[in-house]
């Protein structure tokens, strides 16, 4: 396991020079704007910030869960994709796995990690101007 993880860093980060490369920053703005959409959305819903509900929340855990797979999911098979085409055009031969979590660190963790901070963001300036 070791060895695959340090393979695949050292993998990703060629990846930065070869043909594709805008999709290493276009991929993770989109799941940011995903993130931030949805994030808006449970705050107007009164819903609590993502990744802790989902922690903590088992009435809300499946919903949130299927809602970020939701939102989430084209941005994730794009990703997958693209990279399943870099590996097909640089390297001439496919590892599923490493494009696996290239999707998963292009649009699944960005997504996670700012889902819950916009919600809590747009709650705090909703309060401020309610009492201003």
């Amino acid at each position: 396991m070791d060895n695959f993880l340090r393979n695949y860093l050292t993998d990703f980060i060629s990846r930065f020079d070869g043909p594709l490369h805008l999709r290493l920053f276009v991929q993770p703005l989109m799941a940011i704007l995903f993130a931030v959409r949805d994030g808006t959305r449970d705050a107007h819903e009164g819903r609590s910030a993502y990744g802790w509900a989902v922690l903590t929340d088992r009435a809300q855990r499946r919903y949130l869960l299927e809602s970020g797979w939701k939102g989430i999911f084209k941005v994730f098979l794009v990703a997958y994709a693209l990279d399943v085409v870099y590996q097909l055009t640089v390297w001439r031969g496919l590892k599923p796995f490493q494009a696996l979590l290239t999707g998963v660190v292009l649009a699944v963790l960005p997504y996670a990690l700012l889902r819950g901070p916009a919600n809590r963001f747009v709650r705090l300036i909703r309060t401020r101007r309610s009492h201003a």
